[in-house]
């Protein structure tokens, strides 16, 4: 690679590194594995840095990239190698909720199938347009607004749902 070919495509991907890596995140849920899909996605965006000029949207080819890399990630769990140990301590505010409500909307994208957990994080999380979601994932737009109508539907139905543990501890005898 020419040095101002690898000049400007360190400077692409200290730009969006981040989005990319949250991108990920998103869809696998657990950062080791974001990381080696971001890290396989770039590797494969070194090799073809040449080729740069042929695709329309660069960012819109690259988050495609990303998330590809994800869901191959996710076709091969046979591979995956389970380390034991403690997590890294995080720190966190005392008293705020904010843990509690990122942690109930982790479990909530979870539990949404595959493809519409895709299409909210990257409309929301990653604030993309209809369009550029469409592209990213080789989808019409029609499909994606209707993705993301269902999606939220199944999400404002999670969080609106009561909690039948609320209920039965308030019936309890004190």
């Amino acid at each position: 690679m020419r040095v101002d070919d690898e000049r400007e495509y360190v400077e692409y991907v200290e730009a969006h590194l981040p989005r990319l890596y949250r991108v990920a995140v998103l869809v696998l849920g657990e950062r080791h594995r974001a990381e080696d899909a971001v890290q396989s996605a770039l590797t494969t965006l070194y090799r073809r840095w040449s080729r740069r000029a042929d695709v329309a949207n660069l960012d819109a080819y690259v988050h495609s990239m990303v998330v590809r890399a994800c869901l191959s990630d996710q076709r091969r769990p046979w591979t995956r190698v389970f380390l034991g140990g403690a997590p890294p301590d995080i720190g966190v505010d005392a008293g705020t909720g904010a843990v509690d409500d990122r942690l109930a909307v982790r479990q909530a994208l979870r539990r949404l199938p595959e493809r519409q957990r895709l299409v909210v994080a990257l409309r929301f999380l990653c604030d993309m347009s209809v369009a550029d979601v469409a592209e990213v994932l080789g989808r019409s737009e029609g499909t994606i607004k209707a993705q993301t109508s269902v999606a939220l539907r199944t999400l404002r139905g999670m969080f609106d749902a009561p909690d039948p543990g609320a209920q039965l501890r308030a019936r309890r005898p004190a």
